[in-house]
């Protein structure tokens, strides 16, 4: 059978710690706040806030619009709460209809390549690449036609963000070869797909001339300040101008110009390199082994001693036309080089656009771009250049509540040759290093990030959990973060001074601290009302102001340990500021809940069940694909495969009303 099952692929690296700069820990900033009882309370929930007297006050939530949705803001949840499940099925409230739509393998509708899944993971590597990539993540829709809203006819972009080889092939990692590892690449990257609405059902249009499938070898083009710069050379790409792929994709974000925006995250974990690994390399994660995708041992980009430069053309937020299938994907390096979690994009109040990201590892960053020039609804082209060029910042907690926008610019804060960076493209290459050099707060795995569509100056971040919490010589156990090993995460708020996302300066406090409301243990206690959660990673808000939570509990933790009882990862609403929080699905055994995209009516929901059937920390047995979940088909040959679940409401009403 080839080498034994190692590690899994996805949560291989990203639970490291890569950052040694001695630069603040968010907790310890948030316990000096404590210690000045500068924390905001909430009455609402007195028990909790007499231990965690920090929560979001509903006036600062519920602030006056800034920037209207179409719809009216909500004012309270329309649905009853369901119960935790470990059933291998997706559970939505009563009256609410939910099926799977788009699963691995199905055809994307590629006019002309058409081919149907095979049931044994015997389809080729060829087929794949007219198929839906594994394990879908962030997502995003829109309308048909371009410039209209309507709501029975669009585009679904999304992302396939790694793969399992036990579930790809028939075999394995047995007999392993480039035309495998060319397989497991057309099974990432990003789908396009067309769908429409018959009748009170949704399908997928086959054929389709929108249908794309987007991958590791997809020629794009690099834009910004570290393009032709010599760490972006290689030997294939002499002028640092022209990359291949995209890969690791998970959250996601889109833009008003009508583009899609995917985040390359865990992009390292693929990575190889045998000898001595410099700084730049150890700061990013290049590991010196990889038994869960095995690229590098066949195919020479992803072995670093071979070639040096090519993980510097990953870690980028890629952006992609949805409209022109035979558009080039542009990877913006303005928006900086790290590990990519997400791309939320407001307007400024001068109409400058601004992109707020995550770094998702531990003690990792929080982030923002504001572009140069200005967002102008009539010019789509002129649009398009947005994101090559502007500041980007990056974020520092103050222990008086107060933070600030650090800017990363060559010249600026220290940030020149005695401090490693040639250039501006040179410094943009090396992210987190200029990050650590001007003193940013390190975070607990900054995750998804939302804004307001109601108030554009009020943003959420999710911060998923921290298992390096408390350890020796790690950030140490306080009063924001009371327990050592924080196995439960919280949900992080912030305000823009004046409400214009393009401030320098802002107000934090913390919507959430997740965790169990079962339990008299002040160290795992969550501070909501209502339904319980952990690992907060998907979050979204719907055009009606109601914030969606999505959880990522590790397949090796899901109903066990301290999440024993917590049931299969989850979906919640909640009005922030409420404290309300309400279980609105419910998902297969092993999987993580995440991508969130409604139609424009908010009568719609699409979401994405990514990774069914995974278990623990292993890459699935081949000869027991079906060992955890069989999900969705429950083909007694088959095995489960990520899925695209469309939402509605029996009765055609709004999603969450």
């Amino acid at each position: 059978m080839g080498k034994p099952l190692k590690s899994v692929f996805k949560k291989e690296h990203r639970d490291d710690v890569s950052n040694p700069s001695a630069n603040p820990v968010f907790s310890t900033v948030a316990e000096m706040f404590l210690s000045r009882r500068r924390f905001l309370q909430m009455g609402a929930v007195a028990g909790a806030a007499a231990s965690f007297p920090f929560l979001l006050k509903p006036e600062n939530a519920l602030a006056a619009v800034s920037q209207p949705s179409a719809l009216s803001k909500a004012v309270s949840l329309g649905f009853t709460s369901i119960p935790v499940s470990t059933d291998d099925t997706v559970r939505v409230p009563e009256g609410y209809i939910a099926r799977p739509f788009y699963r691995w393998g199905d055809a994307t509708g590629i006019k002309g390549n058409l081919p149907a899944f095979k049931f044994d993971a015997s389809n080729t590597t060829d087929e794949q690449a007219a198929q839906a990539g594994m394990h879908h993540d962030g997502m995003a829709w829109f309308s048909l036609p371009q410039g209209e809203q309507d709501p029975a006819h669009g585009l679904l972009a999304m992302n396939h963000e790694y793969i399992d080889n036990g579930m790809l092939f028939t075999d394995g990692t047995a007999n392993w070869s480039l035309e495998k590892a060319r397989k497991g690449q057309n099974a990432m990257g990003v789908s396009i797909i067309e769908v429409k609405k018959s009748g009170s059902d949704w399908e997928v249009v086959r054929p389709s001339g929108f249908a794309r499938r987007i991958t590791v070898n997809t020629p794009m083009q690099l834009t910004g300040p570290a393009r032709q710069q010599a760490l972006m050379k290689t030997a294939a790409d002499p002028q640092g101008e022209q990359v291949l792929g995209t890969m690791q994709n998970c959250a996601n974000g889109y833009t008003p110009w009508g583009t899609y925006l995917t985040c390359e995250e865990n992009w390292s974990d693929i990575f190889v390199k045998k000898s001595e690994r410099n700084a730049l390399e150890k700061r990013y994660g290049i590991s010196d082994s990889d038994e869960s995708y095995r690229w590098s041992e066949v195919d020479d980009r992803f072995n670093v001693d071979k070639t040096p430069n090519e993980p510097n053309r990953f870690g980028w937020v890629v952006e992609i036309d949805p409209y022109n299938p035979n558009s080039t994907p542009r990877k913006h390096t303005a928006l900086g080089r790290f590990k990519h979690e997400g791309a939320a994009v407001t307007l400024a109040a001068d109409k400058r656009v601004v992109t707020y990201m995550g770094d998702d590892q531990k003690f990792e960053y929080i982030y923002k771009f504001v572009s140069d020039n200005n967002y102008n609804p009539a010019d789509r082209e002129a649009n398009m250049q947005l994101l090559s060029a502007g500041t980007l910042y990056v974020a520092r907690f103050n222990d008086d509540g107060s933070g600030e926008w650090l800017p990363l610019v060559f010249g600026q804060n220290g940030l020149d040759k005695s401090k490693g960076f040639d250039n501006q493209g040179d410094l943009l290459i090396k992210t987190r290093l200029a990050a650590d050099a001007v003193g940013a707060t390190k975070m607990d795995r900054p995750e998804w990030i939302a804004v307001d569509p109601h108030n554009s100056g009020s943003v959420y971040c999710t911060l998923t959990n921290n298992s390096d919490r408390g350890k020796e010589g790690k950030a140490p156990v306080d009063a924001a973060n009371p327990r050592a090993n924080n196995t439960f995460g919280h949900i992080m708020h912030w305000h823009e001074e004046g409400g214009d996302p393009a401030a320098l300066r802002f107000k934090w406090d913390i919507l959430v601290l997740a965790g169990r409301t079962d339990t008299a243990d002040e160290k795992a206690k969550g501070s909501m009302k209502g339904a319980e959660f952990g690992s907060p990673d998907g979050l979204s808000f719907d055009h009606q102001g109601v914030l969606w939570i999505q959880t990522d509990v590790s397949s090796s933790t899901i109903n066990k340990k301290a999440y024993e009882g917590m049931g299969n990862n989850q979906m919640v609403a909640t009005i922030p500021g409420t404290n309300e929080y309400r279980r609105f699905l419910t998902g297969p055994r092993g999987c993580e809940i995440t991508g969130i995209a409604f139609t424009p009516d908010n009568r719609t929901l699409f979401i994405n069940i990514q990774h069914p059937g995974e278990g623990g920390d292993d890459i699935t047995d081949p000869a027991n694909p079906r060992a955890v979940s069989n999900w969705p088909d429950n083909n007694p040959q088959g095995r489960p495969r990520a899925s695209t679940v469309v939402i509605t409401r029996a009765d055609g009403g709004i999603i969450g009303s």
